[in-house]
């Protein structure tokens, strides 16, 4: 294992990333890194107009996900994120675009900065994506109850999966998968490609534990409240 891992949580919208992304950093004393919504000036007017707002959306998450993650990367410690600057790219911005609601000169724009601003950024070590069906994702989504995610239909996440599946497929292996199948899981982490990843990390990282520390314990920043498309 890398000295320093960098650990990143896919998923489509009610998949349980922010629960997971929880339970590993509590579970590796890392620090966690959260969806940037809470301050998204866009949101509920995407939700009402998708057609109107998808390219004023996309930018925003993408220089909010650009800013966390240069963050991380020159962050000396190991952390674990929640969703990727890659989704915003490679699922939203092109199912927009495949369904008209961002013409292609927004996309084209839009898709030009992010080459851009992903060539320099380093990865993740690991890119655990979660998959679900799209009746266990409107399940897990009425559970949690969030108003602006009422309208959300199930062609649209179905479209959501679509785009994930051909994301890990395009960019494997230059982006290490993990690909987790949720239905039927109460809790995520009890998954044995999850609880095996904890294993290994920690397995990893055993023998340095000898070693006197190097560092006072890990910082994590304080989760926003949710309230995201995300």
């Amino acid at each position: 294992m890398p000295e320093r891992y960098f650990l990143a949580i896919a998923g489509n919208i009610g998949v349980g990333k922010t629960h997971l992304t929880d339970h590993l950093g509590r579970r590796l004393g890392w620090e966690v890194f959260y969806e940037p919504v809470v301050d998204n000036p866009y949101l509920d007017d995407f939700y009402a107009d998708m057609r109107r707002w998808s390219f004023q959306l996309q930018v925003f998450f993408l220089s909010k996900r650009f800013e966390m993650h240069r963050k991380m990367t020159e962050n000396m410690w190991s952390c674990v994120q929640d969703r990727t600057i890659y989704e915003d790219a490679e699922v939203f911005a092109r199912t927009l675009h495949d369904t008209g609601a961002m013409d292609d000169r927004d996309f084209d724009n839009y898709m030009a900065l992010f080459a851009c601003m992903t060539s320099y950024l380093q990865p993740p070590t690991t890119i655990v994506y979660l998959r679900a069906s799209v009746d266990t994702l409107l399940q897990r989504i009425a559970r949690r109850g969030r108003d602006c995610e009422k309208a959300i239909e199930a062609a649209y996440l179905e479209r959501l999966n679509l785009a994930y599946d051909d994301w890990a497929a395009r960019s494997a292996p230059e982006l290490p998968f993990l690909v987790v199948e949720t239905d039927g899981l109460e809790r995520v982490e009890t998954h044995p490609a999850i609880a095996k990843l904890v294993h290994d990390i920690e397995a990893a990282a055993r023998p340095a534990q000898a070693m006197p520390p190097r560092r006072s314990p890990p910082r994590r920043s304080p989760p926003q409240p949710r309230g995201g498309r995300r």
